[in-house]
């Protein structure tokens, strides 16, 4: 059974999804860095650009969005249901975008790229809201199925089912009325119908809401924005396993009973409001979790440990027996380690939320059961996670190849920057070292100018490596070209970095 806790600010939102006593997950949002990404407007047009068959849209913002012919919905003379209008009325030759719009008309838009510098946003007139299993766009008709998803006969199968559905009364279709289409996301594989059913509901409940403020609203207004971390723990963490849901706001307990009570009532029973006096991450060292989620090094419980680096391409997982030596024999010892890190690496993978290329380097194994049985291990582990995973098996070098799907920026990029002075290198040069830099600087600039005397200007570690154990390298460069140098200690960012002032 899990528990969530939700710890609220006006700045920022925390959520950690407890099993067991121990933290799994952890979603934060910040309030100043949530995205325009998904927000529904209602537009005006405020210019139309025949020669980019685009268009300047107001909706609201410092500056005007940008509507490309390619991602505007026609529906009516100029195209039928669910038509881009780039493609024409029949597939072919595109209809140009003076055509379709003009100045000082009203469009309903989504934003599709977040305003970049001095760029606007990019926007669709095709519409598309997520939900928990299903993606809604409520101005086509067809069923999509993702291609992630089982083989050709599953998702045909699936195709039935939503097809029946989505024409389903109880589930919000009006007759006479347009439908609506659905892709079923990957996590909606195993899902029943009644929890289909319930994402059909809520989407449908969602989109006449827009509507109903398009008609009463101005242009320029917001007309949907996605939901907050705060009810995205309703619609996308809370399930079957839940036992309880403890948010430490009274306004934000309120808000997400209101929510709960009309979208999924399945989990109102659930929320709590916590008033205790101790912070609610508290409860269950949330934060030492955070900062240990940070750390290069994670122990294991038996003595070893693994070592976590993050890099663009991937992430490396290397695993150590470190001080463990409870076993009969050695292979025994690393065997039981292996086995200890697979529950340890899945746990790290969603409390770091690490995605893309993983690479996990087990201690090698001489026996292939073991080899076989870490394996089984690891991919059960990981059957819990919420978000893809697929393991490829040891590679001939040993290693394990997994990718698990990006969702989110990971932990550390969402609460760490590159540090300012090793530039996210992690080692910075020895001050021996820069001070040979420092010597084949003077006498390159020695060739070039000639001034009365050189100035060093660096860290003190530098200046007192020059003046103590590299004084007569400096006394014989000195003497070489013929002119004084003399030293100026200062603490700069970096113990790198120095200056050569030409006096």
């Amino acid at each position: 059974m899990q528990d969530i806790l939700i710890n609220w600010a006006p700045q920022e939102t925390r959520v950690a999804v407890v099993e067991n006593g121990a933290v799994q997950e952890l979603h934060l949002e910040r309030t100043l860095e949530r995205g325009l990404v998904g927000n529904i407007y209602l537009g005006r047009v405020a210019r139309v650009l025949p020669g980019m068959q685009s268009a300047f849209i107001d909706i609201g913002l410092e500056r005007a969005a940008f509507l490309h012919v390619a991602d505007l919905h026609v529906d009516g003379p100029h195209g039928s249901h669910g038509q881009r209008a780039g493609e024409g009325a029949t597939g072919g030759a595109a209809t140009p975008i003076e055509k379709l719009v003009f100045e000082g008309q009203t469009l309903t838009v989504q934003v599709i790229k977040d305003p970049i510098g001095t760029k606007g946003a990019r926007l669709s007139s095709q519409i598309s809201i997520a939900g928990r299993l299903l993606v809604f766009l409520p101005q086509d008709d067809h069923i999509g199925i993702s291609q992630k998803i089982g083989s050709h006969e599953l998702r045909e199968q699936l195709r039935a089912r939503m097809t029946a559905l989505s024409a389903s009364a109880d589930n919000g279709a009006e007759p006479g009325k347009r439908p609506g289409g659905f892709i079923l996301r990957t996590n909606a594989e195993d899902a029943s119908d009644g929890e289909l059913a319930d994402d059909i509901r809520y989407l449908r409940k969602t989109w006449a809401a827009i509507r109903e403020r398009g008609f009463t609203s101005p242009p320029g207004a917001l007309l949907h924005q996605d939901l907050s971390l705060v009810e995205r723990v309703l619609r996308d963490l809370a399930n079957d396993n839940t036992q309880s849901i403890r948010i430490d706001s009274r306004l934000q307990y309120e808000t997400l009973l209101a929510f709960g009570t009309e979208f999924t009532p399945s989990s109102v029973g659930k929320l709590a409001h916590y008033k205790g006096e101790r912070p609610i991450f508290d409860l269950y060292n949330v934060d030492e979790e955070i900062a240990k989620a940070l750390a290069r090094r994670v122990d294991l419980k038996s003595g070893g440990y693994l070592i976590i680096d993050q890099t663009e391409a991937l992430t490396t997982i290397d695993v150590n027996t470190g001080g463990y030596v409870g076993a009969r024999n050695f292979d025994d010892t690393i065997f039981k380690t292996n086995l200890e890190a697979t529950q340890a690496i899945a746990r790290q993978l969603r409390l770091r939320n690490l995605g893309g290329i993983i690479i996990i380097d087990f201690i090698d194994m001489t026996r292939e059961e073991h080899r076989s049985s870490v394996l089984a291990e690891l991919r059960k582990q990981l059957a819990r996670d919420r978000t893809r995973v697929t393991v490829s098996g040891f590679t001939q070098l040993g290693l394990v190849e997994m990718t698990r799907k990006r969702t989110r920026e990971s932990l550390a990029h969402m609460l760490c920057e590159p540090c300012p002075t090793c530039g996210g290198k992690g080692q910075v040069k020895t001050p021996r070292s820069v001070c040979y830099d420092i010597l084949r600087e003077i006498l390159r600039e020695a060739r070039q100018f000639n001034p009365k005397e050189f100035r060093i200007v660096a860290s003190p570690a530098v200046v007192e490596m020059l003046l103590d154990e590299e004084s007569p390298h400096l006394a014989g460069l000195s003497d070489f070209i013929g002119k004084p140098i003399s030293l100026q200690a200062e603490h700069t960012g970096s113990p790198e970095q120095y200056d050569i002032v030409l006096m």
